[in-house]
Order: C-alpha cells, then sequence, then structure tokens
C-alpha cells in the first residue's frame, strides 16, 4: 500500500506537512475541519504538493526531512 507525503497551504499562509494512504479521505478531513489540531485552527486553502511512497518508514523519513526545512525551501520544492 503506497503512503503519500503531502504539503498543505493553510488560511494564515503557513505551510503544514503531513503523511497518509489515503489522500482523497485525509483531505477531506482536513478541508472539512475534521483533521489534525493545527488545520483545525488554520484552515486549509489548497493541497500544494503531494509525493508518493512505497512504504510508511520513507513516507515518515520524507516528512520529517521536509518538516525540518525552513520554508524558503518548502516554497522551492512546491515550485519543482
Amino acid at each position: 500500500m503506497p503512503y503519500y507525503v503531502y504539503i498543505l497551504e493553510c488560511s494564515n499562509k503557513s505551510l503544514y506537512t503531513g503523511i497518509t494512504n489515503d489522500l482523497e479521505r485525509r483531505f477531506s478531513e482536513h478541508f472539512s475541519g475534521k483533521g489534525c489540531r493545527y488545520t483545525k485552527a488554520n484552515p486549509p486553502k489548497k493541497a500544494r504538493y503531494v509525493e508518493k511512497y512505497p512504504t510508511r518508514s520513507a513516507a515518515l523519513k520524507r516528512e520529517a526531512q521536509i518538516k525540518s526545512w525552513p520554508r524558503t525551501k518548502k516554497i522551492a520544492l512546491i515550485k519543482g
């Protein structure tokens, strides 16, 4: 089962990074206010980036890497 690392742009212009094995369900949760605590307080405006990984472990490692980056590097990743 593949896992996905994603970046959401929130209403306060912050970038939220997360992982899931079901993008449609997770995005639905975030955009309906039933996601995590952060996106409940800072509702997402749109999905900005997605990467696919074969295992949960690989996705978690990538998520941690992206979360450690400054905003400028995340923006560069989104822009390609």
